[in-house]
């Protein structure tokens, strides 16, 4: 079964024309799937029309068989996320920022109270539990923007740029996060542009350029269809990406530079 199935999914916005051409990408449950792509691909807005944050014009999308368009009841509850641009009170302290999302989830006081103290310790945050939100660092908030989003266990996990802004063992730490909520049934969609990360996570990668999916394949797929073009020289995620989403000679810097 898919966690998520999207089908010819399309999408415009006024003056700026089709962003997504007819995007068909099934997520397999218990997956850990990168969305990769170059920017202003695509990534940002499918995510948001996943979580029924943007309408769209034409296709379909299912969560665990159930449509979104309307969203089933308890439909919410299923997913966590982090997007680009991170909302939050932020004059409320991380630990009444954390339990009250749990609240907003369906757990109980006592639930979302304890879950939260777990969480602050694990993400290093518990010594500025209590403070606004609004003073902490960019990776900190980024943090607590994470906590939220899996402190009610989403069965669907949607995560925009996770790995940006963030020190390597806050990185490692989410990492072995999702591999473990992974083991337990979790399905992660996420988006990165730092493949090597991608590349030890995930184990599905979807391409997304042009408004298509350009590719999709088991992670284990990535090197024999590397070696398989012509001009990559290797077999990574990187020259598999390359390949794909590169339209134009390679560019040569200014004579200055050089």
């Amino acid at each position: 079964m898919n966690a998520l199935e999207i089908v010819n999914l399309r999408k415009s916005y006024p003056g700026t024309g089709q962003v997504l051409r007819g995007v068909t990408l099934p997520v397999p449950e218990g997956s850990i799937m990168a969305l990769l792509g170059l920017n202003g691909s695509g990534k940002t807005t499918t995510l948001r029309v996943v979580m029924g944050l943007a309408p769209f014009q034409h296709g379909s999308i299912a969560l665990f068989g159930a449509g979104i368009d309307p969203p089933a009841p308890g439909h919410r509850n299923l997913l966590g996320a982090v997007l680009d641009e991170p909302l939050y009170f932020d004059w409320l302290s991380p630990r009444d920022f954390l339990v009250l999302n749990g609240r907003l989830r369906g757990l109980d006081r006592r639930t979302a109270a304890e879950r939260t103290e777990e969480i602050l310790v694990f993400f290093d945050l518990y010594s500025r539990r209590h403070e606004p939100i609004r003073t902490l660092s960019t990776g900190m908030k980024k943090k607590v923007s994470l906590a939220a989003a899996v402190l009610h266990r989403p069965r669907l996990l949607v995560l925009d740029e996770p790995f940006e802004g963030i020190d390597p063992l806050a990185a490692r730490d989410i990492r072995e996060t999702l591999q473990v909520m992974s083991s337990r049934g979790t399905t992660v969609l996420v988006t990165s542009h730092i493949l090597d990360t991608v590349e030890r996570l995930c184990t599905d990668i979807a391409v997304l350029h042009d408004g298509r999916i350009a590719l999709q394949c088991g992670a284990e797929e990535l090197r024999p269809r590397a070696a398989s073009l012509e001009r990559t020289g290797g077999g990574d995620l990187e020259a598999v990406f390359l390949e794909l989403v590169s339209t134009s000679a390679r560019k040569i810097p200014p004579e200055f530079l050089s």
